[in-house]
């Protein structure tokens, strides 16, 4: 179903897909996508949280490529493996909401990824994180790879810690506002490691609220709504040598949040 949204774009409400058609007698929730942009060679998507960008293992409800190959279907033979992530050049962590970018064809697929590959596409988030952090602007930086405590969870090198396939790492940011016990982050990953932003600030003692596998036990007995980081800028210069920059607003459970906090405090 198709509907005009308030604000620009175009929202479509996303039919249920193979992956959860798999599920006999499932009846899961289905996710509402904004299309930010689009035009021949690429599509920029506004993700929600609580969706896989595309099937696995343990993935049987509807994903981002579910709804991209109903909306999209040219892009089933694009990408490196297009039986599993057609179109997608990056991807955001389920629970990680905002903006994505994804190819329609072959030659804007390989443009793009080469761009993520040598660090020039600008990505920023906003990040809710667990107290006050004393350098207000910084970097986090690294060797990153799989825990050998955890194969489960990605880790940084850092006095005990220690992992495999161990590969730099850096992450700048820099606070915006403080609530209390929290702090809302501008965040930059300059490189693009598995569950970097996530690692990084646990790393440095701010896990990001709402993150259950990257966080402290202090932390874990407080309810919240979802994980509270959000993709919210992402800027790189086109084939057509045109520069690009596409936004995305906290949702709205994000907003209030810390409208709630913030008026408590």
């Amino acid at each position: 179903m198709r509907k005009k949204r308030a604000g620009g774009g175009t929202e479509y409400t996303h039919g249920l897909g193979s992956c959860a058609a798999r599920r006999e007698g499932s009846t899961p929730s289905l996710p509402t996508m904004k299309i930010i942009f689009r035009d021949k060679d690429f599509i920029v998507v506004d993700k929600p949280a609580g969706f896989s960008v595309h099937p696995g293992i343990n993935t049987d409800e509807p994903t981002l490529v579910d709804f991209l190959l109903r909306k999209f279907p040219e892009i089933k033979n694009v990408g490196d493996a297009p039986e599993i992530r057609p179109g997608i050049v990056h991807r955001l962590d389920k629970e990680t909401s905002g903006v994505m970018i994804v190819a329609r064809n072959k030659k804007t697929f390989d443009y793009l990824k080469n761009l993520f590959k040598n660090r020039k596409v600008e990505k920023r988030y906003l990040a809710l994180v667990h107290g006050k952090l004393k350098n207000k602007e910084g970097k986090i930086e690294g060797e990153m790879g799989r825990s050998k405590r955890d194969f489960r969870k990605q880790a940084l090198v850092r006095g005990k810690v220690s992992v495999r396939k161990e590969r730099y790492s850096l992450t700048c940011y820099k606070v915006k506002k403080e609530f209390g016990d929290y702090s809302l982050l501008e965040v930059s990953p300059k490189t693009g490691r598995m569950h970097q932003i996530r690692v990084h600030l646990q790393a440095i003692g701010h896990p990001i609220v709402g993150d259950k596998k990257y966080t402290f036990k202090k932390y874990k007995k407080f309810p919240v709504p979802r994980m509270f980081l959000h993709a919210s800028e992402l800027g790189f210069i086109d084939q057509n040598r045109k520069p690009q920059r596409f936004k995305s607003d906290p949702p709205d459970i994000f907003q209030k949040f810390l409208n709630r906090k913030n008026t408590l405090l």
